[in-house]
């Protein structure tokens, strides 16, 4: 009997996936605790359309992601920020500093556990900070931090 997984089962598959068990298994296993229904035309259908559904958003995640790395490719953010008599800043700038300023100088909101600070930015200069997008999509972030 074919029958489409609800839930993960051991040693049989994972949730949405569709096996072939044997009927006692099915109807005195499967069925009564709600691990499995059978696999007809219609929950087949529905399983394709979640699979579609997922795909699609899957692409437009990809697409927003290659859009914003094009972006952040383009722009450069400066933080100004004061310092010491010798030039050391008081404290570093961190991921959430640059997340503040791409919000408010490009309205470009991005999570500061995405931007990847390899040193601690602790002088003025210029940077370039790595931002993970996506699984294989990132971007250069171009950093300016300056005297106030």
């Amino acid at each position: 009997m074919k029958v489409i997984l609800l839930q993960d089962v051991k040693s049989q598959g994972k949730k949405d996936q569709v096996i072939n068990v044997s009927d006692g298994y099915a109807t005195n296993f499967l069925f009564p605790r709600k691990l499995a229904v059978p696999a007809d035309a219609k929950a087949l259908n529905e399983i394709k359309q979640k699979e579609a559904a997922k795909q699609h958003r899957i692409e437009t995640e990809k697409a927003e992601a290659k859009a914003l790395a094009e972006k952040l490719e383009s722009i450069l953010v400066k933080i100004q920020t004061n310092a010491g008599a010798d030039g050391k800043l008081y404290g570093s700038v961190t991921a959430k500093d640059v997340s503040d300023a791409l919000e408010s100088e490009f309205n470009i909101q991005l999570d500061k556990r995405k931007i990847v600070i390899a040193d601690s930015i602790r002088s003025f200069g210029s940077y370039e900070l790595e931002a993970k997008l996506y699984q294989d999509i990132s971007a250069t972030i171009h950093l300016l931090v300056c005297q106030k």
